[in-house]
C-alpha cells in the first residue's frame, strides 16, 4: 500500500494543503509568499470578472448537466432495443467520451468556423446566414453548451448498464395492464434508474464545474468574457497575472461550490431515489 499512500499524500493531499495556505497569501512565484489572511476571499466578493465567470459557469452547468442526462437516457433506451449492428451504435455514441478534450475541441472549432464550418454551410443551403458561433457574444456560450451536451457517451453507457438490471416482467405486467411505451418508461424505467440518475447527477455537477480544455481551446474566454468559465479564469489569474495566492482562493471557492451542490443532492436522495425495498 505504501506507493499508493505516498502518491495520494504527495500529489493530492499535499498540494491541497499547499493551495489552502497559498490562498491566504500574496504570491507571484517570484518572491516568498506574504501572509494576507482572508484578503483574497474578500477581494473575490468585489471582483466583477470573478462574478461574471461564476454566472457563466452556473449557466453552463444548469443546462449541460440535465441536457447530458436526458440525452444519455433517451439514447440508452434506444440502444437497449434489439436492432442490427447494436454494438457499432453503442461504440459510436460512447467514442466522444474517450477522445481527448483538445482533439475534440479542434474538430468543433472547424465545425463552428464562420466561413467554412459545416454548420454554417448547412444553414447556407437554406438561405440562412450562419452566426459567428464562437465570435458572437450571444452564441459563444451556447456553442460550448451544445458541445458539452454532445459528450453524453459516458452518461449513456452508465444508463445502459442500469437498464440491463431492470426486470423484464415489470414491463410485461405494465403492457398487460394497457400501458404504452411512454408510460412504461415514465413509471418503470425512470424510477428504477433513480440510483443511476443520482450517480450521473453528482458526476455531472463535478464535471461541469471543472470543464477547462474546451473553452480554453475554442474561445479562451472570449468574446467579452462571455465564455469565461471559472477554471479558465483561475488559469488566467494564475499563469497570466501570476497571482498564485488569488488563484488558490478561486480554486477553493470552486471546491466549496462543488461540495455544497453535491451535499444538497445527497440530502435530496430520500425524496426521489428508489431504494432496495422498493419504496421511494
Amino acid at each position: 500500500m505504501a506507493p499508493a499512500v505516498l502518491g495520494v499524500l504527495l500529489f493530492s493531499i499535499g498540494p491541497m494543503i499547499a493551495s489552502l495556505w497559498l490562498s491566504l497569501t500574496s504570491y507571484d512565484m517570484l518572491s516568498a509568499p506574504e501572509f494576507v489572511g482572508l484578503a483574497n476571499y474578500v477581494k473575490l466578493m468585489g471582483d466583477k470578472l470573478f462574478l461574471k465567470s461564476l454566472s457563466v459557469t452556473m449557466l453552463y452547468a444548469v443546462v449541460v448537466v440535465p441536457g447530458t442526462m436526458l440525452a444519455g437516457l433517451v439514447v440508452a433506451i434506444l440502444l437497449n432495443a434489439k436492432i442490427p449492428a447494436m454494438g457499432f451504435f453503442r461504440s459510436a455514441y460512447y467514442l466522444p467520451s474517450v477522445i481527448g478534450g483538445v482533439a475534440v475541441a479542434r474538430v468543433w472549432a472547424m465545425l463552428y468556423n464562420t466561413d467554412y464550418g459545416l454548420f454554417n454551410l448547412i444553414l447556407g443551403l437554406f438561405g440562412i446566414d450562419g452566426p459567428g458561433w464562437l465570435t458572437d457574444e450571444r452564441w459563444a456560450i451556447w456553442s460550448l453548451i451544445f458541445m458539452g451536451i454532445w459528450g453524453f457517451g459516458g452518461t449513456m453507457l452508465i444508463y445502459l448498464a442500469g437498464l440491463q438490471g431492470i426486470p423484464k416482467d415489470l414491463y410485461e405486467a405494465a403492457e398487460v395492464d394497457g400501458a404504452g411505451k411512454f408510460r412504461q418508461h415514465l413509471f418503470i424505467t425512470v424510477p428504477m434508474l433513480s440510483n443511476v440518475t443520482f450517480f450521473n447527477l453528482v458526476m455531472g455537477i463535478i464535471g461541469a464545474l471543472q470543464v477547462f480544455a474546451e473553452p480554453f481551446v475554442l474561445t479562451g474566454g472570449k468574446p467579452n468574457n462571455s465564455t469565461l468559465l471559472l477554471p479558465l479564469y483561475l488559469y488566467r489569474v494564475a499563469f497570466t497575472y501570476l497571482e498564485m495566492g488569488y488563484a488558490s482562493a478561486i480554486a477553493w471557492v470552486v471546491f466549496a461550490i462543488t461540495l455544497v451542490l453535491t451535499l444538497l443532492v445527497f440530502r435530496s436522495l430520500p425524496l426521489w431515489v428508489h431504494n432496495e425495498a422498493g419504496e421511494d
